[in-house]
């Protein structure tokens, strides 16, 4: 492969990987999450030390531009001051106390006056818990067990991608944006699913209309429409993606970008069907814990009451239509892909060999001109970025264009 730029200096993130492979199972073996889950193998840190703003800082001193943003859980930059002085204030008050606290009620009346359809909030801590207390709510609500579901839905059994230690479940799925392959799963299962759960989009859009008609179609076989909106949620919009595409579903799930970071998580829906909460066992010690609560209601407070998020959608689009161009003027095989506020690049070529090599020479390129881009996950913008941020970055991917068509003319 030919780059020009130099190596990355990453011997403390080698040798901390070497320890954590003895005692770490989450280290030990690549890919537990997403496949190559450390990126570009030998080029990509692995370990941070601090991170800021925009930025993040690798233990062996390296700068990057983040669009990684720990997975869309940043939506206004990392260590964001109000949050982190909201989050202080609560530790230093005490923040896991028997007792409920004024917080949890404050964020509970937020989260109802910014996120359509939502009567009553179930505060909870995982994206994973949220959508399994959906699907607990929506078969005690129902009487019924089979869940129709599409997305990334967290790794509880009933939604794992893997089988290994995973027991048959009711549960199937259908090709998005293809409403004919949603109502075969229903038809092919009268009368016995609960729910349709889905994330409203992964990286293509939803199709006009198609979100609306997935939920008439699952309210014709009385089923609950659940959204998954772990990614949209708090970045999309203020009110996620229902207030985007103008749906409002049954239940609906929220995590990441809630907090800036802190883990918590959300299950909201009508009142009607949120009672059933108090027919089922979904509890944990840490639910009540106020810190993350309390970064939480900063967080939100901060993207109702400033321009923040269409600061966010501006800045995609800048990089969108810049990226769309390169792609476009490159003969490498790849497409700029997604929304603005979750932007990304696919690569095309329908050659496995040839599209692993001019992905591996673009992502070695962008990540030695610092810029943190995950190569198998959709990017995110957040509010610490500027144009100049952008700039650097379409500099760094017209660089990558360059190896990866360098690295196929090498081979």
């Amino acid at each position: 492969m030919s780059a020009s730029s130099t190596p990355l200096a990453l011997s403390g993130s080698r040798d901390l990987l070497a320890r954590a492979a003895k005692v770490d199972a989450t280290l030990a073996y690549s890919g537990y999450v997403l496949p190559r889950d450390r990126l570009v193998d030998g080029e990509y840190p692995v370990f941070a030390e601090r991170a800021s703003g925009a930025h993040v800082w690798d233990v062996d001193g390296n700068k990057y531009l983040d669009f990684i943003l720990a997975y869309g859980t940043i939506i206004l930059g990392h260590a964001d001051p109000v949050v982190s002085a909201a989050v202080a204030e609560e530790i230093r008050d005490g923040f896991a106390i028997t007792l409920r606290k004024r917080v949890q009620v404050e964020l509970a009346e937020l989260l109802t006056s910014v996120i359509p359809g939502a009567e009553r909030v179930f505060l909870l801590k995982s994206g994973s818990d949220a959508t399994s207390a959906a699907v607990r709510v929506s078969r005690a609500h129902t009487g019924r067990e089979r869940v129709v579901r599409w997305g990334y839905n967290g790794w509880h059994d009933w939604c794992a991608t893997r089988p290994g230690g995973v027991p048959a479940q009711a549960v199937s799925t259908f090709t998005y944006n293809d409403l004919a392959s949603l109502e075969a799963e229903f038809e092919a299962h009268p009368g016995e699913i609960a729910c349709l759960l889905m994330m409203p989009f992964e990286v293509e859009p939803p199709a006009p209309g198609f979100l609306q008609a997935a939920a008439e179609l699952a309210h014709a076989h009385g089923a609950l429409f659940v959204l998954d909106e772990m990614r949209s949620g708090f970045r999309m919009s203020l009110g996620g993606a229902q207030e985007k595409y103008g749906v409002t579903a049954d239940l609906v799930t929220f995590s990441k970008a809630m907090a800036n970071g802190y883990p918590i998580s959300v299950l909201v829906g009508s009142e009607r069907v949120m009672r059933t909460v108090g027919e089922v066992h979904i509890g944990s010690t840490f639910h009540v814990n106020g810190a993350e609560m309390a970064a939480a209601l900063a967080t939100i407070t901060q993207l109702r009451d400033t321009p923040v998020l269409k600061h966010v959608e501006a800045l995609g689009e800048q990089f969108l239509r810049g990226l769309d161009g390169q792609a476009t003027a490159s003969p490498v095989s790849a497409e700029a892909v997604g929304v603005p506020q979750m932007p990304f690049l696919r690569f095309t070529d329908p050659d496995e060999q040839t599209l692993a090599r001019a992905r591996d020479a673009f992502y070695t390129e962008t990540i030695r001109r610092g810029v943190l881009l995950h190569p198998n996950h959709h990017w995110y913008i957040c509010g610490a970025m500027t144009e100049k941020d952008i700039a650097t970055a379409l500099e760094a991917t017209a660089a990558g264009f360059r190896a990866a068509e360098a690295a196929l003319g090498d081979g």
